[in-house]
């Protein structure tokens, strides 16, 4: 890759930018305007130099006075040429910096509309730092060479315009400027391809810090419980220190090649010193010429910089741009048929599964992933409560995430009101159908807007009604600012049981025809499970109660299932009501037992810290 990249970076670089300008023609015409207006004046102000210095300086050293008329005249041409060099900077620096900001918030937001796009086993394969260093740092790595694009541009029309100049004024002087031109591009083209391997990994590696941070920030809690903290902060300096290393590559090439990218023009003001003096002595070329084509020397330095600004920062622009390549041209968007099933429908949906078969794709895509679920049969009736059980592992939670399409069989179909979900429109199946997820997750929000969400047609009056199915509208209205209570990033204000409900009350509101629970109430207290459950079986204004699948451990929850579905290894392993396989399935019956015993020992240690002397006259704090 590296060795590639070092071959063809200048012309993969200057197709990228080439894309760039074919995006934004007109901004990228406005400061290349304005930077070749700059450009050409730089050219006229050296002769304008020298015909000052020719007509004006010189005269007034051999005659000791100077013509009021010609100072005048000499002064009005540099401030004029000062005035449009000031307008043709701002034209280039505004459309330089418009046009680069424009395009790097454009690709950020195709960016992020490819990850919504892309299925759940995608984002799977795929570190969270790495999906945020991609829309972030790599997407304004490819548009960074944008900024002095139109300088470099414009550039190359002033060392057109001094070339030509040059072999107007003189064929030697003009020799010199040959030899030093062509000398500067080059050497910027071998530091383009030296710089290329080094700036490709240095943003290799901004992704794999951005990736470590961002999990051990998501996991603090798990690094402090388990005094990890120095595992982490090691394992952390290590790529740190790798990403020092290659940036530390990075300026020292830039140490070798600036110096001698800067000394050259130098070196070439020095040529022409030379040069013009034995054309001066001869006749060949006057005073007024010799000082322009100096001037000129010295004014080109700066402005030929720009041209290895741009090759300098084509090697992070590609790699940049390969790496968001990589998300845009990502394989495996969700396809969505035309078909539509009504939200205001008021009765229930049916779910159901047939003959369904699933595996995760692995991460190295060469490795053939295990199958999750085989031949899954069953349907969720409309208006029935239907319980997953099965042993970790079993494959319930892919259940729930086939159920409401976030993924899709590898074969069979999942059907909703008997239309396969492969063929709705994007939006019906989340109009029709919730997932209230195994971790709850809540945003730095007020509970109002993490329940509402901005959905239209949601008022406080469905907020609170889904708050009080939730059995969470006790807890909201003893909140200091009810509905406006900010509850903290993750929800930290509240207990895991509150952001269990707060999270069921968000799925509520919306009024889904099936409601699919994936161990949603694990944290509450098993008496508000009950309730909850028992509210969402019961009509309310008006609508039938919706279908409910979902995914059980305790035993009064699985009791009050019209049907109970027992997983196991992938496989519908026996199905009929809670009795009925208490009664004929050993395993599904110590599986039961097993849950009730840890639920029954969690009860007991939770009652012996309301009464323990060690908590006496402090608050705790249990989900009723």
């Amino acid at each position: 890759m590296a060795s590639g990249t070092s071959r063809d970076v200048i012309v993969r670089g200057l197709s990228v930018l080439g894309r760039a300008i074919r995006e934004q023609p007109r901004i990228f015409a406005v400061a290349v305007a304005g930077s070749v207006l700059f450009s050409l004046l730089i050219v006229a102000s050296a002769y304008v130099v020298g015909a000052v210095v020719g007509e004006v300086v010189v005269p007034a050293i051999d005659r000791g006075s100077v013509p009021v008329a010609a100072l005048a005249l000499g002064a009005a041409a540099l401030f004029g040429i000062s005035v449009l060099r000031v307008v043709g900077i701002v034209g280039r620096r505004l459309g330089a910096g418009y046009m680069q900001y424009r395009l790097q918030a454009a690709y950020r937001r195709r960016v992020t509309r490819r990850y919504l796009e892309l299925p759940l086993a995608w984002h799977q394969r795929n570190a969270t730092g790495t999906l945020l260093s991609n829309a972030n740092s790599d997407v304004e790595a490819i548009w960074h060479p944008i900024a002095p694009l139109p300088f470099a541009v414009g550039t190359l029309v002033m060392l057109v315009g001094a070339i030509v100049s040059l072999f107007v004024t003189d064929w030697a002087l003009a020799l010199v400027g040959l030899t030093v031109f062509p000398a500067l591009f080059a050497l910027n083209v071998v530091y383009s391809r030296r710089m290329a391997p080094r700036q490709a990994h240095a943003q290799r590696l901004r992704a794999e810090v951005s990736g470590i941070a961002h999990e051990s920030f998501d996991g603090a809690l798990v690094v402090k419980t388990m005094g990890r903290e120095a595992h982490e902060t090691a394992r952390f300096a290590v790529r740190v220190g790798e990403l020092r290393d290659a940036l530390i590559s990075v300026g020292r090439l830039r140490g070798v090649f600036d110096p001698i990218l800067e000394t050259l023009p130098g070196l070439g003001t020095l040529a022409v010193l030379v040069v013009g003096a034995f054309r001066l002595r001869s006749g060949a070329i006057s005073v007024t010429e010799l000082v322009s084509v100096a001037f000129l020397f010295t004014v080109l330095a700066f402005p030929v910089r720009a041209i290895g600004w741009v090759l300098a920062e084509l090697p992070r622009s590609v790699a940049g741009w390969d790496r968001v390549r990589r998300v845009l041209d990502a394989t495996g968007k969700m396809p969505y048929g035309d078909r539509h099933l009504d939200p205001a429908n008021p009765t229930p949906a049916t779910l159901a599964f047939h003959d369904v078969h699933f595996r995760y794709e692995p991460a190295e895509a060469h490795l053939p992933g295990a199958e999750v679920l085989g031949e899954v049969s069953f349907s969720v009736p409309a208006g029935k409560t239907v319980a997953l059980v099965g042993p970790t592992g079993a494959g319930k939670s892919t259940v729930t995430a086939l159920a409401v399409r976030l993924v899709d069989p590898r074969a069979g179909r999942v059907t909703l009101d008997g239309v396969d979900v492969r063929e709705l429109r994007a939006d019906a199946v989340a109009s029709n159908v919730a997932l209230v997820a195994q971790v709850p997750f809540v945003f730095d929000d007020t509970v109002r807007a993490n329940i509402s969400l901005d959905r239209p047609g949601i008022d406080d009056d469905d907020v609170w009604a889904a708050l009080r199915l939730a059995e969470a509208d006790g807890f909201v209205a003893a909140l200091p600012e009810g509905l406006d209570t900010m509850v903290g990033e993750r929800g930290t204000s509240l207990s895991g049981g509150q952001r269990q409900r707060l999270t069921l009350a968000r799925a509520l509101a919306g009024r889904p025809r099936l409601l699919v629970l994936d161990d949603a109430t694990s944290a509450v207290d098993p008496r508000v499970e009950a309730a909850i459950l028992a509210g969402l079986r019961a009509p309310t204004d008006g609508r039938a109660a919706a279908s409910i699948l979902v995914v059980a451990y305790r035993r009064a929850t699985i009791a009050l299932a019209d049907e109970v579905i027992y997983l196991e290894q992938g496989r519908v392993r026996a199905r009929g009501t809670h009795s009925e396989l208490l009664a004929a399935v050993p395993g599904y019956a110590d599986l039961v037992t097993a849950y009730e015993q840890a639920e029954q020992e969690r009860e007991q240690q939770r009652g012996y810290a309301e009464v323990s002397p060690l908590t006496s006259g402090l608050e705790i704090e249990v989900d009723r």
